[in-house]
């Protein structure tokens, strides 16, 4: 039996809601996926100090250098990259004697995932020492919170262990420092011995309000992971 214009006129006004209903949906799931995981933005913003994943680190020296530019006074958060790993006793000396904020740990192992540890510190170079103690305690409570909660594979277990054991007995393992001074100062830090980066901020960010990523020494080419493939050697 043919459909009355009136039954007609109302199903074509409910597939019409449907397919609106349906549009609304899509477009909500579409903002929802695009605030859930939004687009990475490219270069560096103010909330970040180090390399990108994936940067040359020919980009990333330049752009590290071009951060020194400019002839205001006013003092920058800035992030210290070294040639090779220090022991912490050399910290003092490769910081012009600027405000030293944070000290960045890394214990090397070839083809050994370690973990990078960021210590803040207050003012003074026997703190700014004393911080790959502090790495070692922060290592040790980390173990402890993945061993209760049962994440903790043996490799891990294992190369951390290394890692305390190295940073307690004063190896050469500090990567990088965070450091407060003006444009001026920077650039004469990073003209010194032993000095492969300095990148600054801009003067208004503020502190514990930036991440930051070291530029390790045996990033050479292109910022990838370290390899994981090598055995884990004995403390």
């Amino acid at each position: 039996m043919p459909e009355s214009p009136g039954a007609a006129g109302s199903s074509a006004l409910k597939r019409g809601a449907l397919y609106g209903a349906v549009a609304v949906g899509v477009s909500a799931l579409m903002f929802t996926l695009g605030t859930l995981n939004p687009p990475r933005p490219l270069g560096v913003g103010t909330d970040r100090l180090g390399p990108e994943q994936g940067e040359t680190v020919a980009d990333y020296l330049a752009r590290a250098q071009n951060s020194l530019t400019g002839g205001d006074t006013a003092e920058h958060w800035a992030l210290v990259s070294f040639t090779t790993e220090l022991a912490p006793t050399a910290i003092p000396a490769h910081s012009a004697a600027l405000r030293i904020g944070q000290v960045l740990h890394r214990v090397p192992l070839p083809r050994v995932q370690t973990p990078i540890v960021t210590v803040g510190v207050p003012a003074g170079d026997a703190v700014a020492i004393a911080s790959a103690d502090n790495a070692a305690w922060q290592l040790q409570a980390q173990l402890e919170r993945d061993e209760a909660l049962g994440v903790l594979s043996d490799r891990t277990l294992r190369a951390t262990s290394v890692s305390i054991a190295r940073l307690r007995a004063g190896c050469a393992c500090t990567v990088g420092l965070v450091v407060r001074g003006n444009l001026a100062q920077l650039r004469n830090l990073a003209a010194g011995t032993g000095i492969r980066a300095v990148e600054a901020l801009p003067a208004d960010a503020v502190d514990g309000r930036f991440a930051v990523t070291p530029l390790l020494p045996e990033h050479t080419t292109t910022i990838t992971p370290t390899p994981d493939d090598g055995p884990v050697p004995e403390q």
